[in-house]
């Protein structure tokens, strides 16, 4: 079923009509403003026969639940005993204070419909106090309706672990049964030969197309020897067959040592490649990084960066966040393009060599785990400065909204993974929603 957010305007007839009505057609003109996705009963549901014809007509993955005036909890109850999708529980101003009636008593209502969630369920819910017209309401609801669209989307994703991760980066791993549970992911799992072996069987003509493709977005791979640009486009291609053959959103590949050793030329390119269209891609086989990627560029709708937090400068308030050449082209400065070079370690190419570009807003995020082996989130706030490439593979300088040694320094003692996200964007409210309706914790930073 497509997704589907439902609007659940829930009162009795004893209170201001008028008012209600009022209230509840400016909540329609927000919804449908906000999201193509909605659906909307024709009228209040005053009733409870009202409230279980239109529950009878919907399959929500998101309830906005609205106290149109008050309502008693079984009202409320009656939406938890069907659907275990999220909830935003939305209390409406009162249209008139005057001395005189109480138009809505909205708030008391969400008191009663609280109450009955909290007994039903032990995670959170969203809730939020305000009329149709606020700035607040719009950015809120907003939020909410991405967050759950990208958890709807997480359903429906199938991520492909390409070989294992290497000796003593095992926080990348994931079981298929664990991240299918927790997140609703689908994982495939395949031996990184298995694509080495499928590159090598291309011819050249085989591949021309591919290498065209390459050469229109990358810069300087004519500076790349030719044997290892002709391995690059086998590869892929192999990629990309893969990908498509199988329905793939996204991919965690190894990296190293196989593509030197094995086959004599780097995959950095490549996942760039990948990064630059519709299927984000981790390097060094993290799973849970190139989920993390995928959940950043959905919500930004811009390709996610990468990386691990190699320097700090604390006059500066920086983090610097690089990796070794696979940030997406698309992230490159304009005065250098998505340039070309080698692997700083193993000196091999092609592998991407550029600083990435600046950005207003920015996010750092990770799907992390505790010790326990629980979920959590990383979030931080800033903004993607305007610096060149900081050390030879890929980098972004992140300037965040605290202390950048408070962050460093409090991420370190808490056991984060060493793979970051850099969204660019500010998604801080759609992630914490999100880790709300995934049951995951919170860390602010």
């Amino acid at each position: 079923m497509s997704f589907q957010v439902a609007y659940v305007p829930i009162g009795v007839g004893t209170f201001h009509l008028e008012s209600a009505q009022a209230e509840f057609d400016k909540s329609v003109q927000l919804l449908q403003s906000l999201t193509e996705d909605g659906i909307y009963p024709d009228k209040m549901l005053l009733t409870l026969d009202d409230l279980t014809a239109f529950l009878d007509s919907i399959h929500p993955n998101l309830i906005v639940l609205q106290n149109i005036t008050f309502a008693n909890a079984a009202y409320a109850t009656e939406v938890l005993k069907r659907f275990d999708c999220p909830i935003l529980l939305w209390t409406l101003r009162e249209p008139v204070i005057d001395g005189g009636r109480l138009r809505l008593n909205s708030l008391t209502g969400a008191y009663s419909a609280a109450n009955a969630i909290r007994a039903f369920r032990e995670g959170e819910f969203e809730y939020l106090f305000g009329a149709p017209g606020d700035e607040e309401t719009r950015q809120e609801i907003g939020a909410a309706i991405r967050a759950a669209k990208i958890k709807y989307d997480l359903r429906h994703l199938k991520l492909a672990s390409i070989g294992h991760t290497p000796q003593g980066f095992g926080f990348g791993r994931a079981l298929d049964s664990e991240i299918a549970s927790k997140f609703g992911v689908t994982l495939e799992s395949i031996e990184v030969r298995e694509l080495i072996d499928r590159a090598k069987g291309y011819s050249d003509e085989e591949c021309a197309g591919d290498l065209e493709e390459a050469k229109k977005i990358l810069v300087g791979l004519d500076q790349t020897p030719e044997k290892n640009v002709k391995d690059f486009a086998r590869l892929y291609k192999a990629y990309k067959a893969y990908i498509q053959e199988n329905n793939i959103g996204a991919i965690s590949s190894r990296c190293w040592p196989d593509l030197f050793t094995s086959y004599g030329t780097p995959v950095c390119a490549v996942l760039s490649l990948l990064n630059n269209g519709k299927t984000v891609a981790s390097c060094e086989s993290d799973t849970y990084g190139a989920l993390s990627m995928y959940i950043g560029s959905q919500l930004s709708g811009k390709a996610a960066f990468f990386g691990d937090p190699v320097s700090m400068d604390e006059k500066e308030n920086t983090v610097t966040f690089w990796h070794c050449g696979m940030a997406a082209c698309s992230l490159a400065r304009e005065d250098t393009g998505a340039q070309v070079g080698v692997h700083p370690n193993r000196k091999l190419g092609p592998a991407m060599d550029f600083g990435c570009k600046a950005n207003g807003e920015a996010t750092i995020f990770r799907v992390g785990r505790r010790p326990d082996g629980k979920f959590r989130f990383f979030i931080a706030g800033g903004e993607a400065l305007d610096k060149p490439k900081q050390f030879c593979g890929t980098s972004v300088v992140v300037k965040p909204e605290g202390s950048a040694k408070e962050l460093v320094y409090n991420s370190v003692k808490d056991g984060w993974e060493p793979h970051f996200v850099v969204v660019y964007a500010d998604v801080k409210n759609e992630l914490t929603k999100l880790a709300h309706m995934l049951g995951m914790e919170v860390c602010y930073y």
